[in-house]
């Protein structure tokens, strides 16, 4: 994967800003660097293995039709290319948080709460801000958001409408703030654990976007551009009243070890061998099979 961009990650001056904690903040909390860096990395992606052999064993039948075919094209094409944004962008972020002690990292959540789903791609908790929730999109060509939020992607020639990213991202928060709450995961003060939505795009994607005062696509960002987009979003988040409030939230870093581990027990991966019921086999017509009786046997 794109290895010159992950040398300039390796390269990177060690990545200072780790900290995500405003600079009024840092002096307070340098007791707490002491505590041994380990690995903050505590949920891979899972393995989608199967489901790549399933798709790609179906190809090979003879009794599928057209529309069979064609969506099975796309499901490979959506598989591939999903998981393989899914790596690129986990590496740009373990590259960033693994050696640090204020964060702990998980990739690929699926969760079910009362019967709604949230599919999260990665999920990053803070010792005091709060949790990220990234959206990885995977999109080569280029993507065009309008001044109502709207999102485009272009290959070529050709345009496709796409749901929104940030929606749907808001949307799995509202399901996880239902999740913490019956896991007793929340802030000592100020309601509700807080969420930042960030989309992440393949560092060749070209991104559109709109004027700033008709949508704000601050969040929308290349993979490989999320060092400098989190010391940008830590020095726009540490406003006086901010920090107050963070150090009244701040958590120790086996009590982020801790909720991260309950949520990882709460991960119910999808069934990788389902299929819609459009893609069941269809029943082989009586004269058809007749004749492949008759030429057998002749």
């Amino acid at each position: 994967m794109l290895g010159s961009e992950r040398e300039k990650v390796d390269d990177a001056p060690r990545l200072r800003h780790r900290w995500s904690i405003p600079h009024p903040a840092v002096d307070m909390l340098h007791e707490y660097s002491a505590q041994k860096e380990e690995d903050m990395l505590l949920k891979t992606a899972d393995d989608k293995s199967k489901r790549l052999s399933l798709l790609e064993d179906l190809q090979r039948s003879t009794l599928l039709d057209s529309f069979q075919k064609k969506w099975l094209r796309e499901e490979l094409m959506r598989l591939r290319k999903g998981i393989q944004g899914e790596k690129d962008s986990a590496y740009y972020l373990d590259q960033y948080f693994k050696h640090g002690v204020n964060h702990v990292v998980l990739h690929d959540l699926r969760f079910v709460v009362d019967g709604d789903v949230a599919q999260i791609d990665h999920l990053v908790i803070n010792r005091g801000f709060g949790i990220y929730l990234f959206e990885t999109k995977n999109y080569s060509g280029n993507l065009v958001i309008n001044d109502h939020g709207e999102f485009t992607a272009q290959y070529d020639d050709m345009y496709f409408g796409i749901p929104s990213p940030i929606e749907q991202s808001q949307r799995h928060a509202r399901i996880l703030t239902r999740l913490l709450k019956n896991l007793g995961i929340g802030n000592r003060i100020g309601g509700e654990m807080k969420f930042f939505h960030v989309v992440l795009l393949h560092p060749k994607a070209i991104i559109q976007r709109p004027a700033p005062n008709s949508f704000d696509s601050t969040n929308v960002i290349k993979a490989d551009q999320f060092p400098s987009w989190h010391q940008r979003f830590v020095d726009k988040e540490g406003t006086f009243g901010e920090t107050l409030k963070l150090m009244a939230n701040l958590r120790g870093l086996d009590t982020i070890q801790d909720w991260a581990n309950k949520l990882v027990r709460q991960h119910r991966p999808a069934d990788l061998l389902e299929l819609p019921d459009f893609m069941q086999p269809k029943p082989i017509p009586v004269a058809s099979a007749v004749r492949a009786r008759e030429g057998s046997a002749g």
